[in-house]
């Protein structure tokens, strides 16, 4: 195992941020440790993130005194669909795609495929190309969406056909329908959530066809570069940690092959530092100017497939798991490849993100040690609230929608933030509420629950004074039921 020499006990301190208190860094390091002890890996790092920047890195090893530290790269697996979604919704906010379209739109084997079987000049299962390849899975795979690849609805298999793509040569496949087979699509697109590697090869397939170059100059460029990840690529670069299969009934290893997956690549291909990922959760919560908006990640985070029966409390947004634990909503992704095994979670309302890294095939539960970490630090030591202020200014227009509403018999209250956003919640506490944002004409869109998307208007009569607001056609009215208003409006006898 080759790992950077370091004493495993110390932080590693970020530009920004308070070093965390001394008993706060001890149950770190004691969380570590009991988590590489129990899961039998021959070294494990953590670290934590807060206020953006990286307050703690510990670690241990079986090597005493030459444990990793946050430079040290481990393999991260799937960690890498989150930096493929990253690069994809850049296009959309670009405007070079929807979420909505058809990959066939975007990626030419897949629009050929579908077109020629369409003009009938293409037996079935032919491929299009006549290099003897089965074409049915490209035509299956063209009619999905990017959204639906995202988010894991798309109904495409699990894996590739058959040999295991993590543990072969990525030459194994060199076209995309090498990745599909002929029969790839398991479920109804967009019926139900199932996890699918060869959905983001098609992704950063799109990535690299859109952009005119390897999906992993793209991510170079568009995300590594301006976030300072300067030690996350797509092989080894000194010094990174050996993966190692540890024996399940004895203490014994070997060490693991490292392949190049090729086509698979954007499925798991990266390699990353605890320091680099730490940049990366950090990012996860508020986004970054020039990289992807904080309103974009918001939409990420935002769950997009429904969660299995069998677990309530995990879902997946777009390129992004969730998981509650604890009463925290955790965002971010794990990952596995062949000796490694690693995971990233930021709780955006505590502001606390945690890494964990480790190098062995099965064994550490990365991800339960990553969520204590991150607890430890919350609950230890809560961030502060952002102190209120007042608004500069708020006109006489936004001032005059304060206060109660009513929704026939329920009653409502908006109230205006210092931004000159409005927020209207039920008075009792239970029931629709939502925040809105501001658009162009006036009117304001909901962001959250129910009223998501939907629009809010000021109506007024002929004197110029407000009749109530409609809210996608609910009426809100300063009385309960007030006659003079549309449906539903009162009746005899209520005033």
């Amino acid at each position: 195992m080759t790992v950077k020499t370091g004493s495993g006990a110390g932080p590693a301190v970020g530009s920004g941020g308070d070093e965390l208190l001394p008993a706060t860094r001890r149950s770190l390091l004691h969380r570590v440790a009991v988590g590489q002890r129990d899961g039998r890996t021959p070294s494990l790092v953590g670290a934590v993130v807060r206020d953006g920047a990286m307050v703690w890195c510990g670690s241990r090893s079986m090597i005493e005194g030459h444990a990793p530290d946050a430079d040290t790269q481990y393999r991260i697996g799937s960690i890498t669909k989150s930096f493929v979604a990253v690069l994809v919704m850049r296009l959309r906010d670009e405007g070079l795609l929807d979420l909505t379209d058809p990959l066939s739109r975007h990626l030419p084997e897949t629009a050929e495929a579908t077109a020629e079987t369409a003009a009938g000049g293409a037996a079935a299962g032919a491929d299009p190309g006549g290099s003897g390849l089965d074409a049915a899975g490209l035509r299956a795979a063209g009619r999905l969406t990017v959204g639906q690849l995202l988010s894991h609805t798309s109904g495409l298999a699990s894996e590739t056909p058959a040999p295991w793509w993590e543990r072969t040569p990525g030459s194994l496949r060199p076209e995309l329908a090498d990745v599909l087979g002929a029969d790839p699509v398991k479920h109804p697109a967009g019926r139900r959530y199932h996890y699918s590697n060869p959905g983001f090869a098609l992704l950063g397939a799109l990535v690299e066809q859109v952009r005119g170059v390897p999906w992993g100059e793209a991510l170079r460029t568009e995300i590594l570069e301006p976030l300072g990840m300067t030690r996350t690529t797509l092989l080894p670069q000194a010094p990174a940690a050996g993966g190692f299969a540890v024996h399940p009934w004895a203490d014994v290893m070997r060490p693991e092959a490292v392949q190049d997956t090729g086509r698979m690549a954007p499925a798991g291909q990266l390699w990353s530092t605890a320091g680099d990922l730490a940049c990366w959760a950090a990012f996860l919560m508020t986004g970054r100017e020039g990289v992807l908006s904080a309103a974009t990640l918001e939409e990420m985070r935002q769950p997009a497939s429904p969660p299995e029966a069998a677990d309530m409390d995990s879902g997946y947004g777009l390129g992004l798991q969730l998981s509650r634990r604890g009463g925290r909503l955790l965002v971010g992704h794990g990952g596995s490849m062949p000796g490694f095994l690693a995971t990233v979670w930021v709780s955006v309302e505590d502001g606390v993100g945690a890494v964990v890294l480790a190098n062995a095939t099965s064994g550490p539960q990365v991800g339960a040690v990553a969520a204590d970490l991150l607890a430890i630090t919350a609950d230890a030591e809560p961030g502060l609230p952002v102190a209120w202020r007042p608004a500069d200014t708020l006109g006489a227009e936004l001032l005059e929608l304060t206060g109660p509403w009513f929704w026939g018999t329920s009653s409502y209250l908006l109230r205006v933030d210092a931004e000159g956003l409005p927020r209207l919640a039920p008075l009792t506490g239970q029931g629709r509420a939502t925040r809105f944002h501001v658009e162009h004409d006036g009117t304001w869109t909901g962001r959250e629950g129910y009223y998501a998307g939907e629009t809010l208007r000021v109506v007024r009569g002929a004197d110029g004074r407000i009749s109530h607001l409609d809210l996608g056609s609910f009426v809100f009215t300063r009385e309960p039921y007030d006659p003079s208003a549309p449906v539903p409006g009162g009746f005899p006898g209520w005033h």
